[in-house]
This record gives C-alpha cells, structure tokens and sequence, in this order.
C-alpha cells in the first residue's frame, strides 16, 4: 500500500522491485519490458497475454479471486485548506476503534472490510472508498465512517 499518484507509485515500484502496482482509480504500473507504464490498453493486451499461455479461460483464472462489494470513490468537497484537518479529525476517531494506516490519508480495517478517506493532491475535494465482504457489511461500515467524516465537517467546516 502506498499514496495515490503516477510520479508517487512509479518510484515506489522502483524501490520495491515490483513487478506490478495499482491504484483505485484503475492505473496499473507494469515494471517490466517499460519500466512504470500505465496505460489501459497495454494493461489489456497483458491480460490478454496471460490468458493466451494459461490453459484456463479468463473467467477461471478470475473465479480464485475473492468477491467483494464496494463503491465508487466517493467524492466530497473539502477546501484545501481544511481537507487535511478533516482527515485528521476522522484519523483520530477512527483509530480509536479500529487498525489504521495513515500512508495516504486514512484507512481503517474493519473484521470483514476497509474504508479510506483521504484529501485530493489534486481537488478541494475528500476521497472515500468502501470495501467489504457482503452488502451488509459494506452499507455498516459506509454509515459508520461517513458519520465521522460528517462530524469533523461539522466541527472544522469545509471551507
């Protein structure tokens, strides 16, 4: 896990020597053959690449991969002056309850899933993206986060 950003996940797959890195926003970083390169198509031709030397269908190589529900980002407006107390705010909330990383805003691991809120580098705008094992779960985690973030508007304002 590292922070959102090209430049930012292009020299932390440097230093680490990995072969491939992600974000949420649907970049994939291949290190090999181009060292860094996250282009869509390419992604795409790779995935093709694989299944063309595996005797398994697509569909099978994807069914070993867990099911989860999830949402899109989630995206609230937030001055850039305030965003990062915002996400501090909901940092020390959430820490109180829950095993945190703070690496790129704030992430909380729950029993059976993971929230992030973290300021844009980018927008006067606070990310959120919820992952969970079933529907009920993910909508249990979303209220409980988006309550605290809710607060720490309230308390610090948005701008």
């Amino acid at each position: 896990m590292w922070k959102t950003g090209h430049s930012l996940i292009k020299k932390k797959i440097k230093e680490e020597n990995a072969p491939l890195a992600g974000e949420m926003s649907g970049h994939i970083f291949f290190r090999d053959r181009f060292f860094g390169f996250d282009d869509a198509i390419y992604a795409s031709l790779r995935v093709a690449e694989i299944v063309s030397r595996s005797a398994k269908k697509l569909s099978e190589l994807l069914g070993d991969l867990p099911k989860t529900f999830f949402t899109p980002e989630i995206r609230i407006y937030a001055s850039d002056e305030v965003k990062f107390k915002i996400v501090e705010e909901v940092r020390k909330t959430l820490v109180t309850a829950h095993p945190v990383i703070d690496i790129d805003g704030v992430r909380a691991t729950f029993p059976r899933g993971w929230a992030l809120v973290r300021a844009s580098n980018t927008q006067a705008v606070l990310v959120m993206r919820f992952e969970a094992d079933t529907a009920e779960d993910l909508a249990a985690i979303q209220k409980e986060v988006r309550k605290i973030v809710e607060e720490a508007i309230k308390k610090l304002g948005n701008g």
